[in-house]
């Protein structure tokens, strides 16, 4: 055990641990209301007469592996003791599990078990990413005195959500996300994972949809007929929105989020809460996929987590801690967005041009969307492998993406906010998406994404202007580079491919191609909007 303690303090590049000395236990009952008793580990240092506070990770996937090395050992060595427990059916855990649904009552349960503990050591921080930082949402308005601070990373409070809306599912992540909760005990699971993800991509070009469960998994999934068969406002999802607790956390919060993760719109969202609400908070956003592994939230645990523990202040730093792309530096600011960034315009023009100018009068351009061959999801926001920043080019060379590039920049462009687009949009097809995506070209003429959405339109076939939220960012366009914006009908599997029929996406059958126009006149003003810095 010692070894993989000096492998992870060497990969996340840790202060030297207070010990490595430290006992274990297994399979600790925890009661619930209901009489199901779900499962926890306790980490400690082999300390006698040691009142340490608790790290509390509550998870669906399991107590081993990298949850226990990666993060119990870790804490366990450097000022906590760890209680690492099993969510609802799973892992010895009693009950069903039914995500989400769950975690308000058996949280509350868990704290309240904690802290009658004869181990408990008088203070509580809740750590821990994506579902793990989702529970503690779910219970963040009615914690007890005994928790000082809580530090959610790479997550939101309404977490499946946002995949859902009418006007454009994200389906690719909830999916693999089902697949991979639905397989996660199996044996050997952890070595077969490789193979399940390709079972995954395989089933997501399955028609209909609400077959691809099967495809993926071998059988069917609740979860996964959820997400096919409801939108975000639909009843079945009542009770796992906690946006509505945000406003009401007394205790400090850090949150942690990346600028490529799959929930960092929510993240915000939830930050920007706490601060209206005048909430003790900070945030930090970093380069970062959902599944990029640094040691940013286990550095907050021990410094903002510990101190709080102690009644003690961390180090002091303004509210928001940005890494802003291009410059690839930390940049400190007192709110998101920040102040000094005003909203540009970069119109399309003619000739795959883009410019800060209004276009003048020209005939729209066109391109062809097949649902049978659907504009691929390149990097990017994505769950999976292929996340991130990567080379777009192959991407723009397809006759289904339009690109529009400014000149090359004779100064450098700070963009840090809200990054939206308007574009004037016809199809042949009532149904049909519009996806943009802004990108950094460089001297060498590579095109990296920089952030990107995508929004579906109902009555494309008449002339319309789509809105589409694309993720925020902070990024400098360096003089010499060039700012391009792509446009097309899709990113699948990321996004679920658009039949053009109106059906149902569950079931689906019919795959109708698609004549889509982009306008670019003075009447049809199309453009991204961007918050670039002002200079005086």
């Amino acid at each position: 055990m010692n070894l993989s303690s000096h492998l992870v303090q060497r990969m996340l590049k840790l202060s030297p641990p207070a010990t490595r000395d430290l006992v274990i236990q297994r399979d600790l009952q925890v009661p619930m209301p209901d009489g199901v008793d779900l499962l926890a580990d306790r980490w400690a240092p082999r300390v006698e007469g040691a009142t340490l506070p608790t790290a509390l990770i509550r998870s669906p996937y399991g107590r081993a592996g990298v949850l226990s090395l990666g993060m119990a050992r870790p804490l366990a060595e450097r000022g906590f003791q760890v209680l690492i427990q099993s969510t609802r059916g799973g892992f010895g855990s009693g009950g069903i599990f039914d995500p989400m649904r769950q975690e308000r009552e058996d949280g509350l349960a868990t704290l309240e078990w904690v802290v009658k503990q004869p181990w408990f050591g008088g203070s509580i921080v809740l750590v821990g990413l994506s579902y793990l930082g989702y529970v503690q949402w779910a219970v963040a308005d009615h914690l007890p005195p005994e928790v000082k601070a809580m530090i959610p990373h790479m997550t939101e409070s309404a977490l499946t959500l946002e995949f859902l809306r009418k006007n454009g599912m994200s389906l690719e992540t909830p999916f693999a996300w089902g697949a991979l909760i639905a397989t996660m005990e199996r044996r050997w699971a952890i070595f077969g994972r490789p193979i399940q993800d390709g079972r995954t991509r395989r089933a997501l070009q399955t028609l209909p949809l609400g077959r691809a469960d099967v495809a993926a998994v071998g059988h069917r999934t609740d979860y996964i007929q959820d997400i096919l068969a409801h939108d975000t406002d639909d009843p079945r999802w009542a009770g796992i929105d906690h946006r509505h607790r945000v406003a009401d956390v007394t205790v400090p919060v850090s949150s942690i989020g990346g600028w490529y993760d799959i929930f960092l719109p929510g993240q915000l969202r939830d930050f920007q809460i706490l601060q209206a609400a005048g909430r003790p908070a900070r945030l930090t956003i970093g380069p970062w996929t959902h599944t990029s592994f640094n040691n940013t939230a286990m550095n907050e645990a021990i410094e903002f987590g510990l101190a709080h523990t102690r009644g003690e202040q961390p180090p002091q730093r303004p509210p928001v801690r940005l890494f802003v792309m291009g410059e690839d530096a930390w940049r400190d600011v007192d709110s998101w967005p920040p102040s000094g960034y005003a909203a540009q315009r970069f119109h399309l023009w003619p000739d795959g041009a883009l410019s800060t100018e209004p276009p003048g009068e020209s005939a729209p351009d066109q391109y062809r969307y097949d649902p049978a061959d659907p504009t691929p999801a390149v990097g990017g926001v994505r769950m999976l492998a292929d996340s991130g920043r990567v080379d777009n080019r192959a991407l723009e060379a397809r006759a289904d993406v339009l690109t529009y590039t400014t000149a090359v920049l004779d100064q450098d462009v700070e963009v840090i906010g809200e990054v939206n687009a308007e574009i004037w949009f016809r199809s042949s097809q009532s149904h049909a998406d519009v996806f943009v995506r802004l990108c950094d070209v460089d001297p060498r003429g590579r095109s990296y994404n920089v952030c990107d959405g995508l929004t579906s339109l109902s009555g494309a076939d008449e002339t319309s202007c789509a809105t589409v939220e694309l993720w925020p960012t902070a990024y400098r366009f360096k003089r010499g580079h060039r700012i391009r914006v792509q446009v097309s009908s899709g990113a699948f599997p990321r996004y679920t491919r658009n039949p053009g029929t109106g059906e149902p996406r569950a079931t689906a059958t019919t795959l109708r191609a698609a004549d889509q126009a982009v306008y670019r006149d003075p009447t049809h003003p199309s453009a991204v909007i961007l918050p670039v810095r002002q200079t005086h």
